[in-house]
């Protein structure tokens, strides 16, 4: 893990400032791609399921080790699929997912604001193809991202404050 040559990329903002206000452990899961595959997006070739497989199983791993620790986690990473989810979810079947969704125009005005960023805008097409959003029976919730990233952070622990531990 951590293909990254030892650059550190950007957090997610979103990500970052929920762990902030839960007061527990963030991870960036695009800091966990073998070296291949950042090669590959930086080249503005689309991942496959092969090529995400092994980052899968190591973000897996990081989750189930949490969880054996019983300390909370929030690790932002593209689990673009049921599949993805289903195989993060089996380091803890408790994982909560929260999809983060807009439209096309403003996630690629986002993606032009990560400078070093390795995944380039011209993939984007390439990830809404991807895109299964979460369906019925998966512990989470969908937002829009046009508001503040403080009022995202915001829904999501007043959805989940009801409902679920985090």
């Amino acid at each position: 893990m951590g293909g990254d040559g030892g650059q550190r990329l950007r957090q997610s903002e979103i990500g970052q400032r929920l762990a902030d206000r839960l007061g527990i452990a963030y991870v960036e899961g695009d800091n966990d791609h073998p070296a291949a595959n950042i090669a590959k997006m930086a080249t503005g070739t689309p991942l496959d399921d092969t090529d995400r497989n092994e980052w899968l199983l190591g973000l897996q791993a990081r989750i189930r080790a949490a969880q054996q620790r019983g300390e909370a986690l929030v690790l932002s990473c593209s689990a673009l699929k049921r599949r993805y989810r289903d195989l993060l979810r089996a380091g803890d079947p408790a994982l909560v997912f929260i999809h983060l969704e807009g439209d096309r125009d403003l996630i690629a005005s986002r993606m032009r604001q990560r400078p070093g960023h390795f995944m380039p805008v011209t993939l984007l097409d390439s990830q809404f193809l991807d895109l299964e959003p979460l369906m019925d029976d998966e512990l989470g919730i969908r937002l829009n991202i046009e508001c503040g990233p403080e009022q995202i952070v915001d829904q999501v622990l007043q959805r989940f404050s009801k409902d679920v531990e985090i």
